[in-house]
């Protein structure tokens, strides 16, 4: 097994993972049909050319009109399959899955289809599969607080369904703590709490800082950029804080992986984790990142193990289950040595 192969089989969780992010151009073309929706592209190809994006404003404008497809139970379970069966050959045993109800309900989609579908898709994966699953709710930063606040009030008669929440979408203008009341909220109703602190982002560090103090997230999604302030680091290292890197997408919104400041948290003993974000845009679901971050700074077998522990570790699965897992990875690289 060469080192690549490895990379992508090993067992491993993915904590950073949008499902709308998902969303294939064949996949696409597939449900405009089923829900009679016309759309310019005809061909996979003709909708990959559409994807121009170069920081994470231009990757927005693309990526919310693309959900328009989206319409029915059926659409969003297909949706969530697709992404399963995709990762579980990536060697993911365990997933945490971001869905945005907002960008649904405010196109007139009712919350329960949408995660009707999506919890339907993780029973049948389960089961099909192997590989398990949870929830994560985002709430969209660029709206109104008080429309996340709502969407929180509905998603409680399903809050067995879904595990955490968290905090998404266009940074400028909407720092973290312009959700505090929400997310005290969440936490008080039992969910955890996790935020994203987009690399490179105007105020970067101040918001990982209001994540870790005004919203005492359990997590932070990218937030590599912490490595530029030495003491905020330490905070988060002190703590436990995990961060959920994604080297193929940062290469698409920045003009670097990020591999530096994400090997700077690793060697530090931080608990960072490798992840792939919104794979059908970005090119490669969490193997193939794992691999990207490989050739980039020629990670050994046991680096790349440490990742994948790092991945169980950082999930929020009871102990038990979590102990199983990280027994999986030590298995994996005992069978395939150097």
């Amino acid at each position: 097994m060469d080192i690549a192969e490895f990379a992508r089989r090993i067992p491993k969780a993915e904590l950073h993972l949008h499902l709308e992010g998902t969303l294939e151009p064949e996949l696409k073309l597939t449900l405009a049909h089923r829900n009679g929706i016309e759309l310019r592209e005809t061909t996979p190809d003709e909708i990959r050319a559409t994807y121009n994006f170069t920081d994470l404003t231009s990757f927005l404008a693309v990526y919310y009109p693309n959900m328009e497809v989206l319409q029915s139970e059926d659409d969003f379970f297909d949706l969530a399959m697709a992404y399963l069966n995709r990762a579980s050959a990536q060697g993911v045993r365990h997933v945490e899955m971001f869905f945005d109800p907002q960008s649904h309900t405010g196109r007139g989609v009712q919350f329960a289809t949408v995660i009707r579908g999506y919890r339907r898709a993780l029973i049948t994966a389960r089961r099909t599969f192997g590989i398990q699953g949870e929830l994560i709710m985002c709430f969209l930063r660029d709206l109104d607080p008080a429309f996340a606040m709502a969407t929180l009030v509905e998603a409680l008669p399903h809050r067995d369904w879904i595990l955490g929440v968290g905090l998404d979408s266009d940074e400028r203008g909407n720092p973290p703590a312009k959700f505090a009341e929400v997310m005290a909220r969440a936490r008080a109703e039992g969910f955890m709490v996790t935020v994203h602190c987009d690399i490179d982002q105007p105020g970067s560090i101040e918001h990982i800082r209001q994540a870790i103090r005004d919203l005492d997230v359990d997590r932070i999604d990218h937030g590599t950029n912490i490595v530029e302030d030495p003491a905020l680091l330490r905070e988060a290292k002190n703590s436990g804080l995990a961060f959920t890197a994604c080297p193929l997408s940062n290469g698409f919104v920045t003009d670097a992986m990020k591999s530096a400041e994400i090997m700077q948290l690793f060697e530090d003993d931080v608990l960072v984790t490798i992840n792939s974000d919104d794979p059908a845009y970005f090119g490669g679901y969490v193997g193939d990142n794992y691999v990207a971050l490989q050739k980039e700074v020629g990670l050994t077998r046991e680096q790349l193990a440490q990742f994948a522990r790092n991945s169980f570790t950082a999930s929020w699965l009871s102990p038990r289950i979590r102990d199983h897992f990280l027994a999986e990875v030590d298995v994996f690289l005992a069978a395939h040595p150097d």
